[in-house]
Order: C-alpha cells, then structure tokens, then sequence
C-alpha cells in the first residue's frame, strides 16, 4: 500500500503565517470523515460536548455525512469540505485535527506532486493538535514531523499518533478475565492478554471476512483521544498514550508511552515506567522494526 501521505503534506503545508484559536469555541477538523472510521469519528465528535465545530472533509461524500450529522440535537456546528481546494477551509482554525484516513498516491503523481505547497493560502496550524490515526502510524507520523520541519512550523508537542485502540483493547480483555485484584495478574496471564492485543486487528479483519476492519472500535479509540487533547487544550491535564517523538526508550526517536497532555500539547512524556523482563524483551524487539518504519517515512519525504 502506498504511504497515505497527501492529507498529512498538505495539512503541514497549508499554511506558515498567523491564525485566531478560541479555545472558548473549539473546532475539530475531522480528515477522511466518509470513510468508515470517519464516519463512526464523526458521530462521536458531534456527541462531545468540548467540540463547537466540526468540519468534515473528505474527497467525496462529505456533504451528505455533514447533513446526516447536523440532525443530532447537539451543540456542535457541522460544515462540509470536499475536495483539495476546501481543505483550507476544513483545517482554518482548528484547535484539534483528526486524520483517519489519508488518499494514496496516484499513478503519475510525483512525490512533489503529493508535498507541493500552496503558497496562496496563508494559514497556520502551529497552534493545531494533529492526530494521526492513518496507517502505518509508525511511519505516517515521522512523515508529517518531516513536512513540518520543512516549513518551519514543526513543534514536536502537538504531533501525535492515535495508539488508543491498543488501551481500549487491553481495558476490554482484562475486564474479561474477572480477577480480583484487578492489577495483578501471573506470568502467563500477561503473556496471553499481550498476545491477544497484538492480534486483535487480524482477528477484526478475519471476522469480517476481508470486508473491511476495525472501524468501530478504533472511532471510540480516536474519539477518546481527541477529547483528551480538548480537556487538555481547556486546561484539564490528563494523561493518554499516544506515539510521538520521544527519547523514552534508546535507540529510536519515536514510541508510545503515557503523556501528559495539557495547553501546548505534550507537557511532559511519562516514559514506559517499570517494566518486567517480558516486556523489556518485547521494547528490544520493537526498536529495530521501528526503525525501520520510522526511515520509511522520512526517506518518504526527502525522496530518498
């Protein structure tokens, strides 16, 4: 699959000068809201009661989403954005921006075609929270850390990558297992709820039989997050996993850890805490295959 990257170039890009916040008044641009996290996102974002405006956008079916979501009896004004040239407009003056889904590249299109900059745009997103749910986080997130360093707008507190759906996972299973205390568990339980987590996603896909995968969970997991960057933009500090760039664990320059979220973003990056042999062995192991994804994204950008 081609790297997802359009939506994040050109949301980095889209602007490099001054834009107004009202955080008394906060909009969450929701990138990719047909889809089928999106639109799931999209119900839920309507429900929250932090979010003032909702702007959709999409490359097509944003019109009828945004009108089947403005007949919800909430607060939250809906606006529809459809196509490259709205998109300016979708991400103008967000405090949040969520990206579910991104638009692969085309044959013909060139790596400049997919990060070319629109330079008769004048908006900024310094002040934005982006969250990336697009896949391959591990790599989409170093793509959009790398088109922002391009044009002088990167602040490495506002980046994250949505790794809630892992928690949402582990909250779910380990209230199956029934046991009391509810934070101890043996050896070989820690082994099989971490087995069952990293499996989740394929077992989705299986149930599904190929028809798709999970939509509805991973909306509740980028809805959960999205609202705790809002707590946080209110001035409630709270605490949420997400991938960002860190110096948490040797060796690599991005991992998810819990963060302390709070005005700016990122107010302090909690690290991964005391962990057993088990998982020490399972951080090793992840360090060479994130690197590797995190080189794919920059080589990505660079066009190496």
């Amino acid at each position: 699959m081609a790297l997802p990257a359009r939506n994040l170039a050109a949301v980095a890009s889209i602007g490099l000068r001054s834009v107004r916040h009202s955080h008394s008044q906060p909009k969450v641009a929701l990138l990719g809201a047909s889809g089928g996290i999106g639109q799931s996102l999209g119900l839920l974002l309507k429900q929250d009661h932090l979010v003032k405006h909702l702007a959709l956008y999409d490359i097509v079916g944003t019109p009828g989403v945004a009108a089947d979501l403005s007949h919800i009896d909430t607060n939250a004004k809906v606006t529809a954005h459809t196509g490259p040239k709205e998109l300016a407009a979708a991400v103008s003056d967000a405090d949040v921006i969520v990206i579910p889904a991104g638009v692969p590249r085309k044959p013909g299109m060139t790596r400049d075609d997919l990060f070319n900059t629109n330079a008769g745009i004048v908006r900024d997103l310094i002040d934005a929270m982006i969250a990336i749910i697009t896949n391959p986080v591990n790599s989409t997130v170093p793509i959009a850390s790398e088109v922002m360093k391009k044009h002088g707008v990167y602040d490495r507190r506002r980046i994250f990558g949505v790794t809630m759906l892992d928690v949402v996972r582990a909250q779910a299973f380990v209230s199956q297992l029934k046991v009391t205390p509810k934070v101890t568990f043996t050896d070989e339980e820690v082994i099989n709820l971490t087995q069952k987590i990293q499996d989740a996603g394929t077992e989705v896909v299986k149930a599904k039989a190929g028809a798709g995968s999970a939509t509805l969970s991973m909306a509740v997991a980028g809805w959960r997050f999205a609202h705790s960057l809002l707590r946080g933009i209110k001035g409630e500090k709270n605490v949420q996993c997400a991938y960002v760039a860190s110096d948490a664990v040797k060796g690599v320059e991005y991992f998810s850890t819990p963060l302390e979220l709070g005005v700016d973003g990122i107010q302090k990056i909690l690290g991964v805490g005391k962990v057993n042999a088990f998982e020490q062995e399972l951080i090793n192991a992840s360090v060479a295959e994130l690197n590797k994804n995190i080189a794919k994204g920059v080589a990505f950008v660079k066009g190496k």
